[in-house]
């Protein structure tokens, strides 16, 4: 892989440094496997950091004229079972060869002396990554934006379809009671991290755990968190989707999780102001689909029902207030002093009014 600048890095957030000297004497006695090829003896190690997202720290390592991706655990205490960076690699390593649009892992250490707690390191693929505004490679062109939007969906579609039993991918999970364990496991996460008691979210979790759906659709793989800043585009064509990120969550059951949460993380321009001012998005501008539109190519796509996609909506949008609201609470509580998350509770406070309208919605 020859050398370019990389434009998608930025310099190192203050307080996210690490021991560099000690991750580079661990990568020359631990070369990462599969490469084509050894390491650079010569080159010196360079560090930047991927600017984008909230939870786990990603850098890209480099070198000489190899580059890598490093993903570790944010700073301070972490739930027991969140930012499992063992899982995430394994997850990569058994799905990578069915789904190629997982990237490769390389290497994994669980040895926290090295820079303080587990990471490993997986390919540098190369794209764009459509965050907060759009990037130029796809521009003003509407019906370019409109492409992409249906790429995503079947791209979706397509995760859904790979055989789990067949490759075996059936063992990272436990499809049965899936729905259950999601939506529970959330509504204790709110329990243990909530700074302020909102009844809104406390109403909508006894709505989704009395109206749990029936545990009958075919399990798949889940990624978990899929949505648009989550995919990289290939800058030639950005229709074509070159790898999925954040495999972190991903587990076996019930597709239609991964469908809710793109609805989800889908704001479009007629949305009540309550949401729009809580999750801003570029799919709010012309030319991106709309969420119903979402729902009709995949079920074309897939070939699912769709009837109950609004308990889904609904679940997803409780789980990222339960999302938001953790991250808050560990700015609240001093463990971190990123400055971003400082107004983190109003987002919660709008999602969880917006999560009950939908609750409402369907009485």
């Amino acid at each position: 892989m020859k050398s370019m600048p990389s434009t998608d890095t930025a310099p190192i957030r203050a307080g996210e440094e690490l021991d560099w000297k000690s991750l580079e004497a661990y990568l020359r006695e631990h070369p990462p496997s599969k490469l084509d090829g050894e390491l650079d003896a010569s080159a010196q190690i360079e560090v930047t950091q991927f600017p984008g997202g909230h939870s786990n720290l990603t850098y890209c390592v480099r070198f000489g004229d190899r580059e890598f991706v490093m993903r570790r655990p944010p700073f301070g205490p972490v739930a027991p079972t969140a930012h499992d960076m063992p899982r995430e690699y394994r997850l990569l390593a058994a799905i990578n060869p069915h789904f190629n649009l997982a990237p490769k892992p390389y290497l994994l250490c669980e040895d926290t002396s090295v820079i303080g707690a587990p990471f490993y390191l997986m390919e540098r693929r190369r794209g764009v990554v459509v965050r907060q505004s759009i990037p130029p490679e796809i521009g003003d062109d509407l019906e370019l934006r409109r492409r992409v939007s249906e790429s995503l969906v079947d791209t979706l579609a397509d995760l859904h379809a790979v055989d789990i039993q067949s490759t075996g991918l059936v063992n990272l999970g436990k499809p049965a009671g899936f729905v259950k364990r999601q939506v529970e496991g959330w509504a204790g996460r709110w329990e243990r991290s909530k700074t302020t008691d909102l009844k809104e979210m406390n109403e909508t979790a006894e709505w989704l755990i009395e109206r749990l759906p029936p545990d009958t659709t075919k399990p798949t793989l889940v990624h978990n968190d899929y949505k648009l800043d989550n995919v990289m585009l290939d800058p030639r064509d950005p229709t074509k989707i070159v790898a999925i990120l954040d495999w972190e969550m991903c587990a076996v059951g019930d597709p239609l999780i991964d469908l809710g949460l793109l609805l989800c993380y889908w704001p479009q321009a007629d949305d009540p102001e309550i949401f729009a001012g809580s999750l801003r998005s570029v799919t709010m501008a012309p030319g991106w689909m709309k969420r119903a539109e979402i729902v009709e190519r995949y079920a074309a796509r897939s070939g699912r029902d769709l009837s109950n996609i609004a308990y889904y909506h609904t679940f997803a949008i409780f789980k990222l207030a339960v999302v938001i609201q953790q991250i808050y609470y560990r700015y609240h509580v001093g463990q971190t002093q990123d400055a971003r998350f400082a107004e983190f509770d109003k987002r919660v406070e709008a999602l969880a009014k917006w999560a009950r309208a939908m609750v409402n919605a369907k009485h």
